[in-house]
């Protein structure tokens, strides 16, 4: 009985150990895996089994925005084309080797950064106090361990910066997205001498496997040059690789120069104020929009007329300092106007005011007596 039972094992054994197989290899490796939105993923799960039977292996989700699944012996490919928000969750692959079960699980994770920077003002002046907001918009996830928003000076972080606030909004979305607005506002020193040409507003997401960034270049201008500042088309950074993409628009109709079109601002005296005229002699189809002004562009008067835009600054005795800037579309280029107050005369105080005025008193007190004297019949 013993000799049979010690014959019969080994072949037991065998038996069990056609039915085995290595540990599940999933490609790409790593519990969470990032694809941007509207973008695609492949993921491959495979599985080798020893003996003569082939390993059973299919990707499984509890969702019905699985994606395309195509498995055959010994592989399952799980392929998601324009990725949604709706695509993200938790995939699970599932292979057996005969009675061997094996599960992988996989986080989707579904991101959107698209290069979308705006800042506020859109240009420095350099030796003061200011306060800088740079916006990412139609961002996610928003969270701080995976969006940061940073002020740079060259490649290191620009030193002596006060932190205001940060802000997230949701943005407002036709389909059913939910995308996010991120506000980063800061009280930036003095700039020193000689300032800085540019400064740099960088959003970086850094998720699993993946970190990206974008700049949107600040231009800084100094009181002492009479240059405007000069804006640039921002920069992507891939993985530390730096693509540039400037929009081109045509030349000047009857010029044969390539030289790009660009707005132009010119100041015109008006009544009680100034006149601010932004104009792009550059054809047909060109329109121009006021986008920047001191305090807030609304409190301005302003009218367009396709490739003209007025704004009317109104002042008492001196005018707003700040930029006013104006853009160009198609295109996006931009002209920009520093606009220094011009002399005000202090008003004049209340204590000198009264002793004015008493002094004018006293002056026609003075008058009124001398022709009474004069004008008083001999008694």
């Amino acid at each position: 009985m013993e000799r049979g039972l010690a014959f019969l094992l080994p072949l037991f054994m065998g038996l069990l150990q056609q039915g085995s197989g290595g540990p599940l290899e999933v490609e790409p490796r790593g519990p969470v895996v990032a694809v941007a939105m509207g973008g695609s993923r492949q993921l491959t799960c495979r599985l080798a089994c020893t003996g003569p039977r082939a390993a059973s292996v299919q990707w499984r989700g509890l969702d019905t925005s699985l994606g395309a699944v195509q498995s055959s012996a010994g592989s399952s490919v799980l392929s998601v084309h324009n990725a949604s928000l709706s695509a993200a969750g938790t995939r699970v692959c599932v292979g057996s080797c005969g009675n061997h079960t094996y599960h992988h699980r996989v986080r989707l994770l579904v991101f959107a950064f698209p290069n979308q920077l705006t800042v506020s003002p859109v240009a420095l002046v350099a030796g003061q106090d200011q306060e800088l907001a740079c916006t990412a918009h139609n961002i996610t996830p928003a969270n701080p361990d995976a969006f940061s928003l940073s002020l740079l000076l060259g490649d290191q972080e620009l030193e002596g910066v006060q932190v205001l606030g940060r802000d997230e909004e949701e943005e407002p979305q036709e389909d059913e997205d939910l995308l996010f607005r991120v506000t980063e506002r800061w009280l930036l020193p003095p700039l020193g001498t000689p300032a800085p040409a540019t400064l740099h507003c960088q959003a970086t997401m850094k998720l699993p496997g993946l970190e990206l960034s974008h700049r949107q270049p600040i231009p800084v201008y100094s009181l002492t040059s009479r240059e405007p500042p000069v804006t640039t088309s921002p920069e992507a950074t891939l993985e530390q690789d730096s693509t540039h993409s400037p929009r081109s628009p045509g030349p000047k109709p009857g010029n044969s120069s390539t030289r790009p079109c660009s707005p132009e601002i010119h100041q015109l005296p008006a009544p009680g104020g100034l006149e601010l005229l932004c104009e792009a002699a550059c054809g047909p189809g060109i329109a121009v929009h006021w986008i920047q002004a001191p305090n807030d562009l609304a409190a301005y008067k302003r009218w367009e007329d396709g490739a003209q835009a007025w704004l009317s600054v109104l002042w008492a005795g001196c005018n707003p300092e700040g930029w006013f800037q104006c853009r160009m579309d198609p295109g996006g280029q931009t002209a920009s106007l520093y606009l220094l107050p011009e002399i005000c005369s202090p008003p004049m105080s209340e204590a000198l005011w009264m002793a004015s005025l008493v002094l004018g008193l006293l002056l026609l007190t003075f008058l009124t007596y001398r022709l009474w004297k004069r004008c008083k019949p001999a008694g």
